[in-house]
């Protein structure tokens, strides 16, 4: 069990009511997007899954963010979790950097991810006045002779339901939240795009593919090194496959290949 000053989430994007003056456990990435959205939940810390780091570090992005505000951020080791389960981050994750709120706190690289929510519930709450979320953080991109549209979001709780049938480019990782199978996609896509998170603990960072190939949804993830985690445009265009479910494989889709290539031949309705 957690302290009551302590809250634990499977991702940051369902903060429940009575969130705010807590430390946020949350299993997201520490992107800047994932951040954002725990500091307008008014938390007094957080703690994320550094989904490897990743291109420019931006699976601990959220480090620099909160350390602007005089706020706690720690992140804990892909490695030593499965990212998109808190209760698995509470039991085995283990700290992998940390701001200076943070280290003020008390919390150390290689600490236990319950040590380091413990240290900074008991540091004093900080003031600050939340950010706004990044601007763009959704957007549709159609072209002349496209039969499909490609729609980029930050995260995949911004999945419209008129994004069925779409290509549907998430900066989210590709681990299953909770690993529950009905929360892979909230659409039937006619694709799903995930980082991998640097594959993280288990292998988790791609389970959402098998989910997504159960309910008949091409889906894949580009690898962390090559796009920014949380950023969606950089996942479009400089993404890297790293993964692929058979539907994936049957359309076309290979290991190692650019994704934006890919994802324009499928919006044109090749297949």
């Amino acid at each position: 069990m957690t302290d009551a000053g302590i809250l634990l989430v499977d991702t940051i994007t369902r903060l429940p009511a009575n969130a705010a003056g807590k430390i946020h456990v949350a299993s997201s990435h520490g992107g800047v997007y994932a951040g954002s959205l725990a500091l307008r939940g008014r938390c007094k810390g957080a703690i994320f899954n550094d989904a490897g780091f990743g291109k420019d570090g931006a699976g601990a992005g959220s480090l620099a963010a909160f350390e602007a505000l005089g706020v706690p951020c720690a992140v804990v080791a892909h490695t030593s979790c499965r990212i998109g389960e808190a209760a698995d981050m509470w039991a085995r994750g283990r700290v992998s950097a940390a701001n200076g709120p943070a280290r003020r706190a008390g919390v150390r690289v290689g600490q236990g991810c319950a040590e380091a929510a413990r240290a900074m519930a008991a540091a004093e709450c900080p003031v600050y006045e939340p950010p706004p979320l990044p601007a763009e953080a959704r957007s549709v991109l159609r072209a002349p002779g496209w039969v499909r549209a490609i729609v980029l979001v930050d995260s995949a709780a911004l999945v419209q339901p008129e994004d069925a049938g779409a290509i549907v480019v998430t900066a989210s990782h590709g681990a299953l939240i909770g690993g529950d199978p009905r929360k892979a996609l909230q659409v039937d896509g006619f694709v799903g795009v995930y980082n991998d998170a640097g594959g993280g603990a288990d292998g988790c960072g791609t389970s959402r593919l098998p989910a997504l190939e159960a309910r008949g949804i091409a889906a894949l993830t580009v690898a962390a090194a090559s796009a920014r985690i949380g950023d969606a445009r950089s996942t479009y265009e400089d993404g890297i496959v790293s993964a692929v479910n058979a539907r994936a494989k049957a359309l076309g889709a290979d290991v190692g290949a650019p994704l934006q290539p890919l994802l324009e031949r499928w919006a044109k309705g090749a297949s």
